[in-house]
């Protein structure tokens, strides 16, 4: 019986790979920051929270950018890209959401359809990639906006958290529907969410 070796697994990792894993961290490191805010009520977690998603989306266009320069990518690659922008840009930007106020029956439900859009958004890109390259290396366009434009929502809230506008006093306040509560600001991630599982074509840079 063949023993595995210890760290074979990082061993096989390229460059960009770790790129792909430093997405990730900041995406992690968000989350710890709204927990911060949850437990302190320190607004400035909430500056982390948000500043650490620009970063990551900093590291996921440095992990495509080596990966061409160096000529070398694989399929383990992509799904770990996947995965790290699931944390980063589904995730992290829901949890900010959340911990800014969006804490309602009804803003759950669309928080968790956000993070769901933006993982089915993900697995129809890498089923379908090979397809939508049309033979060549590169994929010619995206079906449906993005998951890292949800950095657009993101900085939003950071706005929202430099003007005070968190909790009871987030923007455009909170509306009652049958004994549960709504915060009108949760539907821009209702349309992020659509957007991202719509057929719409958006030409790859």
């Amino acid at each position: 019986m063949t023993r595995p070796k210890p760290f074979s697994m990082i061993r096989e990792f390229h460059l960009a790979d770790w790129f792909t894993l430093a997405n990730a961290f900041a995406g992690m490191g968000s989350l710890f920051a709204v927990m911060s805010f949850l437990q302190t009520g320190d607004v400035k977690h909430i500056y982390y929270a948000c500043a650490l998603i620009p970063l990551a989306f900093v590291f996921d266009v440095l992990d495509g950018s080596v990966a061409r320069w160096r000529q070398q990518s694989s399929i383990m690659g992509r799904e770990l890209d996947s995965l790290a922008d699931v944390i980063s840009f589904g995730v992290a930007p829901a949890a900010i959401a959340y911990g800014c106020g969006m804490q309602g029956l009804y803003d759950r439900v669309i928080l968790v359809f956000f993070v769901a859009c933006g993982v089915s958004r993900l697995a129809r890109f890498n089923v379908t990639a090979e397809a939508l390259s049309e033979g060549g290396d590169k994929v010619k366009y995206f079906e449906g906006t993005p998951i890292p434009t949800s950095l657009v929502l993101v900085l939003a809230l950071w706005v929202a958290a430099a003007q005070g506008a968190v909790g009871e006093q987030l923007w455009f306040g909170k509306i009652e529907l049958a004994g549960f509560y709504l915060h009108p600001l949760v539907l821009l991630f209702a349309v992020s969410g659509s957007l991202m599982i719509s057929r719409i074509r958006i030409p790859k840079p």
